[in-house]
């Protein structure tokens, strides 16, 4: 058996990034980027106004006010889209609208709101400063710069900018299909009705939510049976995929036979057991090179084996830079006793109060309660020396989401 830290090493020591394809931008979404982008131009790729207003020399506004106001000859109507024709000369103006270029000699422009128009003629109400409202050419982005690095996540921002690029293609990693197996004799699929000594296997399902949610492409490959024959056909059917998992039948009953099963079918065996509680019995290897997981079959374990180290397997084959979930120091609600040996990872809901972490267990931990699962957005990480926690004390928790950091209303509106 072999620590948490030991297994991880091992797993993401064989783990590799896969090839790039290139995508439509509105396909990268999520995904990692394979290159990285520069910018083939200025944006913006000249002077252009903030406002709707008049372009003019700020110079010529010293002193302006409501009371003696700066009359202006304006010299010509400038819409988005459109190219200046005249150039802003001592004692002269533009009409100018939002985005459209500046013209030559213009050095601010004075918002519509602070003017009024008379005739061909324009009153200026206050004194302008120089560049007011002018955005500059290559003030977001300098023709060469690089905009966004390999290895980056595609955010809408980054959709946004390679937009501005002009790039409507770009390359990214390729996500990896994962096939997902269930064992044992006791399973019924969702569809299915279980007798009396049958259950649905909800694993097949709870692992492929995990798979989607991190980026990963699920192969679903439905139940195998605790027979030889049927594991071995599940197993080959599964080496099209860049992961395989298995769930159930890496313990140490009779019919535990998945362990057997992929050593013939070609598995090399890395390790089996984690000191680790829920998920001990864990499984990895590799099997014509492609990383098998053999996941313990009770719900709870088999998820927070996932969230531990086939998650971070995925995001390092997808690219990722940064591969595993949060961790923050919260302030246990309850005293938490376990045995030493052993890395816990305690389902626990967590709550932000009044600028600190507040955690409390929900409830039941035995490996089979999906319940406290569900009712989880964390998990407290016990290391193996530590045997117990009181009440008031700081432990490490693991954040599953960020749930408890959204509201119902805008917290900078709370006490306005």
């Amino acid at each position: 058996m072999i620590s948490v830290e030991e297994a991880l090493d091992r797993i993401l020591g064989s783990i590799e990034p896969l090839g790039i394809e290139k995508v439509n931008i509105l396909d990268s979404l999520g995904r990692v980027i394979g290159e990285d982008v520069c910018a083939s131009r200025n944006i913006p790729p000249r002077n252009n106004s903030a406002m709707d207003g008049y372009a003019v020399r700020w110079e010529d506004t010293r002193n302006a006010s409501r009371e003696r106001p700066v009359v202006l000859d304006v010299v010509e109507d400038i819409p988005a889209g459109a190219i200046p024709g005249k150039r802003i000369g001592t004692g002269k103006a533009a009409r100018i609208m939002t985005g459209a270029p500046v013209p030559e000699g213009g050095t601010a422009v004075v918002r519509v709101e602070d003017t009024k128009k008379d005739g061909r003629k324009v009153k200026i109400f206050v004194e302008a400063e120089e560049g007011q409202d002018i955005r500059w050419a290559g003030e977001d982005v300098r023709e060469g710069e690089q905009v966004i690095s390999r290895g980056d996540v595609i955010r809408p921002a980054e959709v946004g900018m390679l937009a501005a690029l002009g790039r409507s293609y770009i390359y990214v990693y390729q996500r990896p299909m994962i096939a997902v197996i269930a064992t044992g004799d006791e399973l019924v699929d969702i569809d299915d009705t279980p007798s009396q000594w049958q259950i649905v296997s909800s694993n097949s399902y709870s692992i492929t939510a995990q798979i989607i949610e991190c980026g990963g492409i699920p192969l679903q490959l439905g139940i195998a049976k605790d027979t030889r024959d049927e594991l071995i056909a599940k197993f080959n059917a599964a080496l099209r995929a860049n992961i395989i998992i298995s769930s159930g039948g890496v313990s140490v009953g009779d019919y535990d036979l998945v362990k057997d099963i992929m050593q013939e079918v070609g598995n090399q065996m890395q390790f089996w057991q984690v000191a680790m509680r829920p998920g001990k019995p864990l499984a990895f290897g590799s099997m014509r090179g492609i990383p098998v997981f053999g996941l313990p079959g009770n719900p709870v374990s088999s998820m927070v084996s996932f969230e531990q180290f086939v998650r971070p397997s995925i995001l390092k084959m997808m690219g990722c830079r940064r591969l595993f979930r949060r961790t923050v120091t919260a302030t246990s609600m309850e005293n938490i006793t376990k045995k030493k040996g052993t890395t816990h990872f305690i389902r626990a809901r967590v709550e932000y109060e009044n600028g600190e972490f507040l955690v409390t267990t929900t409830g039941e931990q035995g490996s089979g309660i999906l319940k406290s699962m569900v009712r989880a957005n964390g998990l407290i990480v016990l290391p193996e020396k530590t045997g117990h926690v009181a009440k008031g004390e700081e432990v490490t928790v693991q954040l599953l989401d960020q749930s408890f950091e959204f509201t119902s209303r805008p917290e900078y509106l709370i006490n306005t």
